[in-house]
C-alpha cells in the first residue's frame, strides 16, 4: 500500500462531498448488506472522518476505524469527542490490522487502496471464522455519463486496463483530487476467493431519485456495487 495519504490535503474538500448523510446508494445498500450488527466488533477500513463508523456504533455495533489519512482521522475523533458513542480511530495501514473482528466493512473506500491483496491479507487475517467483509465501490462497470459524471475506468484506456487514474470530470471533484485505482469486476471477485472468502450475496443499488429524474436512462446501467463475502468457519 501506499504510505502517503492522498486524502491529507484532500480532507475538507472529501468532507463537503461526502457529507454525514447514509442514504445514498451505495452507502445504504452496505448496511443492508451488513445486516444486525448489534453487539458485534466491526473494523471501519477506510473510515475517513467516521460517517460509517458512527452509523454502526448508533447501530449497536462495537466499530473501529483506521485510516491512512491522519487529517481524516482527527476529524472523526473530535466528532467522538463531541458525541461519544464509543469508538476508537486509528491512523494506520489496512494491511496491518491489529484485532479480531466479526465484520470488515470498507464504504467507497477500496479504489483508494493501492495494494488490494494486502489490505486483504490484513483484514481477512482479523476476520473472526463464519465473519464478513462487506464493501462497497462504484461499479467496475459504470461506463459514465458522458463529461457529467466518469466513467469507473479512465476513457483513454478501457474497462480492461487496471491502475491508478485521476479523472477529469467536472462532477467528481475529489477523483480529480486524488484519483483512484481502477479495477475489473472480475479481479475483485477473483480476489476474495484467493484469499478464501466466499461471496454470499451482492447487490446492485440504483442511482438516487433525483438522478434518474435528470434522466431516466441513468437507471439503465450500473453505478454502485455492494459485495458480501465471508470467511468460513473450520
Amino acid at each position: 500500500m501506499t504510505s502517503t495519504a492522498r486524502y491529507d490535503e484532500a480532507a475538507d474538500l472529501y468532507i463537503a462531498e461526502v457529507g454525514e448523510k447514509v442514504t445514498d446508494g451505495g452507502t445504504a445498500g452496505l448496511l443492508d448488506l451488513a445486516g444486525q450488527v448489534d453487539g458485534l466488533d466491526i473494523l471501519d477500513v477506510a473510515c475517513g472522518h467516521g460517517r460509517i463508523t458512527r452509523e454502526l456504533a448508533r447501530r449497536g455495533a462495537r466499530p473501529t476505524g483506521v485510516d491512512l489519512s491522519a487529517t481524516l482521522v482527527e476529524r472523526a475523533r473530535k466528532q467522538e469527542a463531541a458525541e461519544p458513542l464509543g469508538i476508537e480511530y486509528h491512523v494506520g495501514d489496512a494491511a496491518e490490522v491489529v484485532g479480531s473482528f466479526d465484520m470488515v466493512v470498507c464504504n467507497f473506500g477500496l479504489s483508494d487502496i493501492d495494494d488490494l491483496d494486502g489490505m486483504l491479507d490484513g483484514t481477512v487475517g482479523a476476520l473472526r471464522p463464519g465473519g464478513a467483509l462487506v464493501f462497497s465501490i462504484l461499479h467496475p462497470c459504470f461506463p459514465g455519463w458522458g463529461s457529467g459524471r466518469s466513467s469507473s475506468w479512465a476513457p483513454q484506456t478501457g474497462y480492461h486496463t487496471e491502475g491508478w487514474w485521476r479523472s477529469e470530470a467536472a462532477s467528481s471533484k475529489i477523483r480529480q483530487a486524488v484519483g483512484a485505482n481502477h479495477r475489473t469486476l472480475s479481479t475483485y471477485l477473483n480476489a476474495l476467493v484467493d484469499h478464501g472468502l466466499i461471496v454470499d450475496r451482492l447487490a446492485e443499488p440504483l442511482p438516487p431519485p433525483h438522478w434518474l429524474d435528470a434522466d431516466p436512462a441513468r437507471g439503465t446501467v450500473p453505478i454502485f456495487l455492494v459485495v458480501r463475502a465471508r470467511r468460513p468457519r473450520p
